[in-house]
This record gives structure tokens, sequence and C-alpha cells, in this order.
């Protein structure tokens, strides 16, 4: 049995829906899986995604506010009024700040922008850089993926004469800001026809409004950050990303080239996937360790040379935060496994004085993943008291409304669901780790602390090919709102496996089912090598991709996951180096038996654990997960009695046998008759002294003759006496089978045959009875 890291949620799309699409759109199979559980069921819903063109873009004048603002900027423009840009440091508001200065500087505008730096200003509107822009001779404040909270620090803009158009996508309070315009696809609620957009797509949106056309050089900052900001890749969002890949693919800007180059991407292969792992998140960084305009001047770079010097920086940046938040991840886990108030806690709250306050949100994301349970993690500042933090959280508990009961010790927070920030005062630590502890027991329960992974499109290995593979990434971009897929193949077999890699941490598998073979890759997953054995009906969940090599072009699975019900046997039977296979034992969870005293001494300094000896006396009773079998029972009985008493989940049979008596088998009653004969016409024969030469003559080993002549001697046959066989004529007549020695033979041979010697497929089939009949039966 092996079991899943994760709680597997199968679902069965609808045949005969699947059956339609494929006929009525010409698609394969999985392109139909993915395309219902995604909610597009039908032909006419499945077209949306299949063809999206201009007319998924919204009239951008549609937005409230938009017509106002316009007019607003025109004046600026005309009057030569000067303009700032107030963004944000995450790549959504370096994109948006983007977008913002290339259409103003196209139109001739006086325009600059300010990015309030996450340390010093935190964010949103910030009344200090406001004051400085009025002294800078600013009149005219347009700002970009934030706003929407900014009430004072606007209202001071306003009073000191400027004015102040948000442009916003984020959570809206129940007060608005007292800005000129605010253009917000949900302020007022409902009033655009797409609320999802990213900050950069609002943006996308004035531009678009501002040039009159749509500003299809604008599309790569689009992508970029509405991948890069998680908003659910539907409706005009989709549309967006679809057409800014589009252009990365085959953009001039330097820039791209010089991102791609520092990346080691290919750039007509960018996809949402390059964005979200390698684009997105160098951006990020250079505003989670310090001032985000590097960013903004990089991706309006107009030479190679200055592309190339930006680059290099946010991927220095983006090294810096990997190193950071490798150590605080680090310290975190540290804290929590030492700290049973922690530990115990259904919510982890861990707190370090100088912990980084850019980068804890990212450890916040990879403890919960590691733990699975809503977490916050907090940077000190002793000297002024504070702590300040973000937080991650799981399905089934909302993080805000969570935080939001204990308003009294939280003054400063904001989020949404499954993420939130918080500013307070450290001494208030330790008592919302009580509160939130008390509220999660309130309302998660154990099934809900058990991560489930969705899995979507089961698939047969026979629907799997290039085709299919390609046809999949058509189907993109995936991300939030439009997932991309979890694959599982079901009760498959392992045809081969075998550990790659210079340390073998991976493992590479050949998989099959009654449909058809496919290579499989598990990166880091070399473990899996002990833990599989072959013969068994197995899960595994994963992605697919294309291998290409030397020019031909394979499909491969890329394991995510596996599991599989049934119990496992693994056969480690006449295998030499007893250190190698030693060494892959589950010592810590395994019961491991002999049943020959001499076996103990020989395997306890290789195995390094207890050995149990079973015999007819003693019978042991555990609870340990494997049965380790180092060596064969004197009777079946003996090992049928162990497994009644216990029910592995893995045996691993070793079977140790220093003396076999299999290959020199019984000898036949005619052997015993002529063996007889032999030393009745030999009076006091010297079997010691002619055993070799008796062997040749006879043609049996000498093991079979001194087993015979034990017979002989157990039944009164023969007399032994200083090393001279003798016949004793006056013994009474019995059946050979009637001596133990000869019993005992019979029965190792037949113990032999059975388990140390008979297939795999045979030996796999002989425990399986017994264990179907004591315990499934």
């Amino acid at each position: 049995m092996i079991k899943s890291e994760k709680q597997w949620m199968i679902q069965q799309p609808n045949e005969q829906q699947i059956a339609t699409l494929q006929n009525e759109l010409n698609i394969t199979s999985l392109a139909a899986k993915i395309l219902i559980s995604r909610g597009y069921e039908t032909p006419t819903k499945a077209k949306v995604i299949l063809h999206m063109n201009e007319s998924h873009l919204h009239d951008p004048y549609l937005l409230n506010g938009m017509k106002e603002a316009v007019e607003r900027i025109e004046e600026a423009l005309n009057q030569g009024e000067k303009i700032l840009i107030y963004g944000d440091y995450d790549a959504d508001g370096v994109t948006s700040t983007t977008v913002m200065m290339n259409v103003l500087l196209d139109l001739g505008a006086d325009v600059d922008f300010c990015i309030p730096n996450r340390f010093t200003h935190g964010y949103g509107p910030h009344e200090e850089l406001f004051k400085k822009a009025y002294e800078d001779g600013v009149q005219l404040i347009i700002t970009v993926d934030n706003g929407i909270s900014g009430i004072e620090p606007i209202r001071i803009a306003k009073e000191l004469g400027m004015d102040v158009i948000v442009t916003d996508h984020h959570e809206p309070g129940d007060v608005l800001p007292p800005a000129d315009v605010i253009i917000h696809p949900r302020v007022p609620e409902g009033h655009y026809p797409f609320e999802d957009l990213a900050g950069v797509g609002v943006a996308f949106k004035l531009a678009h409004a501002l040039y009159g056309e749509v500003p299809e050089h604008l599309f790569e900052f689009a992508a970029i950050g509405t991948v890069a900001d998680l908003v659910p890749l539907v409706g005009e969002n989709r549309y967006l990303v679809k057409q800014g890949i589009k252009q990365l693919r085959q953009s001039n800007n330097p820039w791209v080239r010089a991102l791609c180059e520092v990346t080691s991407v290919k750039q007509h292969e960018i996809d949402e996937e390059v964005i979200g792992f390698y684009f997105g998140p160098r951006l990020n960084a250079i505003g989670r360790l310090g001032d985000a305009d590097p960013g903004v001047a990089f991706l309006m770079s107009e030479n190679e040379l200055d592309a190339t010097i930006g680059a290099k920086l946010l991927n220095d940046k983006n090294t810096e935060r990997k190193e950071i938040v490798n150590e605080i991840t680090k310290q975190a886990i540290e804290m929590i496994e030492n700290n049973e108030v922690i530990s115990n806690s259904l919510v982890t709250v861990i707190a370090k004085e100088g912990w980084n306050p850019g980068v804890i949100g990212i450890v916040a994301s990879r403890l919960v993943e590691k733990y699975y349970k809503p977490t916050i993690v907090l940077s000190l500042d002793v000297a002024k008291g504070m702590a300040k933090g973000s937080g991650r959280s799981i399905e089934g508990f909302h993080l805000y409304n969570e935080l939001a009961k204990n308003r009294d010790i939280l003054p400063h927070f904001g989020g949404h669901p499954m993420a939130a920030g918080m500013t307070f005062s450290l001494e208030h630590v330790d008592e919302l780790r009580t509160r939130l502890d008390t509220q999660a027991r309130a309302c998660l329960t154990e099934e809900m602390l058990t991560p489930k992974l969705i899995i979507d499109v089961p698939v047969d290995i026979g629907e799997i090919s290039v085709e299919s593979i390609g046809e999949i990434k058509k189907l993109g971009p995936f991300g939030t709102g439009f997932s991309k897929p979890n694959y599982a193949l079901q009760n498959v077999q392992i045809r081969s496996m075998r550990k790659i890699g210079a340390g073998e941490n991976h493992i590479k598998m050949e998989l099959e089912d009654e449909f058809g073979i496919i290579d499989a890759i598990g990166f880091n997953k070399g473990y899996l090598h002990e833990e599989i054995s072959y013969g068994v009906q197995l899960s595994f969940v994963g992605d697919l991709q294309i291998n290409e090599w030397q020019g031909n072009k394979k499909p491969q699975f890329m394991i995510a996951d596996v599991k599989t019900n049934e119990w496992q046997l693994f056969d480690y039977r006449g295998k030499g180096q007893v250190q190698k296979w030693a060494s892959a034992l589950p010592i810590e969870d395994s019961l491991i038996v002999a049943f020959n005293e001499k076996t103990v001494p020989l395997f306890e300094s290789t195995v390094k654990a207890q050995i149990q000896l079973v015999n007819t006396d003693n019978m042991i009773e555990s609870k340990a997960q494997y049965l380790v079998l180092l060596d064969l029972p004197e009777s079946f009985d003996l090992l049928e009695r162990v497994l009644s008493h216990y029910s592995p989940k893995r045996i691993y049979a070793i079977f140790h046998t220093p003396e076999s008596k299999f290959f020199n088998g019984m000898p036949t009653r005619e052997h015993f008759a002529w063996y007889y004969s032999f030393l009745k016409k030999r009076p006091g024969f010297q079997l010691k002294n002619y055993m070799e030469q008796l062997s040749q003559h006879i043609g049996l080993n000498v093991e079979v003759i001194k087993f015979m002549t034990n017979v002989f001697f157990e039944l009164g046959f023969v007399k032994i006496d200083n090393g001279l066989t003798t016949i004793d004529e006056s013994a009474p007549k019995r059946a050979l089978s009637d001596a133990q020695v000869y019993k005992k033979r019979v029965q190792q041979i037949e113990i032999e045959q059975a388990l140390l010697y008979a297939p795999y497929v045979e030996l796999k089939q002989w425990f399986n009875d017994r264990m179907k009949e004591y315990h499934y039966s």
C-alpha cells in the first residue's frame, strides 16, 4: 500500500458530453474532458474558449468614470500639466505603471511615476509622497493598481489642490476615497460586464480609451501583470493574456529578449507558465527587497544594454529573494517543530525579529503547503513594538473574516478569504495565536485539515499522444479560474523503473494499462523505487508533457503523486550485496522476523534493528506496517500463523537459506533400495572415507547420501559404530516416511519450492491467498 500525499477527488466527466464535443468540435477526448470540467460542456460554450477574438474586449467606456477620466487627462495634456503615475511595488503594479507611462508619453504628456517603498511607505497612497508630488509641481495624480483604500492621503492631495484619478481593482471598502474619478470594475457594483480585471487590466482599458483604439503594443504588459496577480483567466482577462503571449513570442522589445536570456527561456515558447514561474517572480522580487522603480525602467528599456543590465538586476534580486525565503522558511520550520504550542495550534502564528517583511507571504505559502494549516508569518520590529505580517489560509477558514473578529487587537489588516496582511502590536502575537486557534477549532474538521487534490481529467494511456497534448496547449492559458488540468492514470502497472540523476534523486518509469504504454518521470521522487513493487495496480496523478530528444517527440507523464491500496511484495530473494538491500528496508516501521536463531547474528549488524525470533513457542503481535522475512520457516504453519496475527502493507522476502535442499531433491525408493543393498553387502563400511567415490558411482550428491544414511539410522536399519556402517537385519520393517528427518526434508523442499524458488507471481499469489483468508474474507 502507498498512501497519496493528498486526498484525491477524482471527477468523472459525462461520457455523452465528451462524445458530443469530440464530434461537433473535432477535438480529442482529452480536450473535451478539460472543457467539460471547466464548465464548457456544450459546443456553444466551448467555442467561446476555442475561438476568442477582439469581440471579447469590452468597450472601455463601459467602465464608470472612464469618460470623465479621459476628459481630465486630455485637459492636462492640452494645458501641459505635470502628471504623476502612482503605482505599486508588485508585478501587477509595475506593469500597470509601465502601461500608463507608455500611453501618456506617446500622447506627449509631462509625466513621471512614483512607486512607494514597501518598507518605508507600505502599500497604497502615502501622505508624504503626495506632498512631495505637490512640491514637484504635480497637478494630476493617476493611481494604478492601488488607491481605492487611500482615503486620507487622497483627501490631503485634494486639499493641496491636486486632482486624483484612481484606477484600481482591489476590494473597495464601505467608504470610498474623495478622488475626482474612480475607475474600478466593481465600483459601482455590477456596472461593468467583467469584474475580475487585474490592476494592469484597468490601466489597459484607460490606455485603450486614451488612444482611441486597442493598444496592441501593450498586450505584453497586460499579460504579465494579469498572470502574476493570479486573477481569474476567464473572459476579458483571458483575451488579454492570449494576445499578450502572442505578442511576447514575436516581440522585438529588448527587455523581452533580455528576460528570456537570464531565465534560459526560448522566446517562441513563452506561455502562461513562463510568465508565472519566470517573469512574474523577477518583477515581484525587485519590490520585495527594495525600490520597485528599476522594474518600470527595465520594462521601458529601449536598447540592448539597458535591457541587459535591468534583466541582470531583476535576476540577481530574485536569487537574493530565494535565498532569504529559504533561510526564513528553514528557521520557521525549526521553530514550529521545536515549539509544542505553535505546532499544536490549528492556526500557525510564527514570529521573529528581523525577518524580511517583503517575503514573509511566500514563507507563509510554503508553510501552508507543508503543514496544511492557516498560517501567519510575522516580522517583529522590537524598537517600534510592532509586528508586521502576511497570512495564507486553506479552504474552510475565511482568513479575512476570522481576522475581523479580532479588530480590538488588529488595528490594521486587510485581505481576502485566502490571504491577508496585518500590522499590530507585538504584545498581542501570542493572544492572536490563541484566539485564532479557538476560532479554527470551531469551524475546521479533521477532513478539512487534509489537503485535497481535485483531479478533473482521468485518462487512459491510449488517449495520450503528442497530438492530443499539443491540442491541450491550445486551450490555454491556464491559471486561476481556468486551472491547469490534473491528470489521473488509474489502475496501471509498472513495466520498468530505474533511478536517474547524478544523486539518483529522480525516477523514470514505463507505465502500462490495457490501452498502451507511456514514459513517466518523477523529479525528486527517486525514493519511490524502494516503495513500489512490480505486479501492483497503481494510480498516478500528474501532468502531461511532450519530451523531445534528437528530433523525436514522445508523450511523457510527469508524476506528482501516487497511491495503491494493494499490499506489496518486495522480492529480495537470492540478492547479494546485503548492505545495499538492507539500506532500502524501512527499518523504523518494520517487523523484522527470523525463524532460525542462527540467522539473527548473520544480519543484526547489517540490518541494525531488532530482529524478532519466531518459533512454535512464541508469536509476536505488532502494529508495524511492514514485514521483513529474513529466512524460511520450518513449516508453512509457522509463517501462516505470523500472517494470521498481522496484516502488513508490504512484505520484504529475503528468505536466506544456507543449505538449500530443493536442487538436490528427494532420492527415489529405488535409490534407497540400491543404497540398502550396497551397505548390506559391505558390513562395517567406512562411509566417511569413500563418500566421494560413492557419490560418483551412484550419481547422487554427497548431501543426499548423508540424508539417506540418517533416514536408515533413525529407522534402525543401520548402525554406525566408530565410523563403520553396518546393516541391522533384525530391525522391523518401517516406511521411509516414518522418519522425522525424511518428513522434514520433504517439508523443506515444499517450502523452498513455494517460497524460495517460485516465480514472483506465484509467490505473490501464495501470500495473497492467505492474506485474504485471514484478513479480507
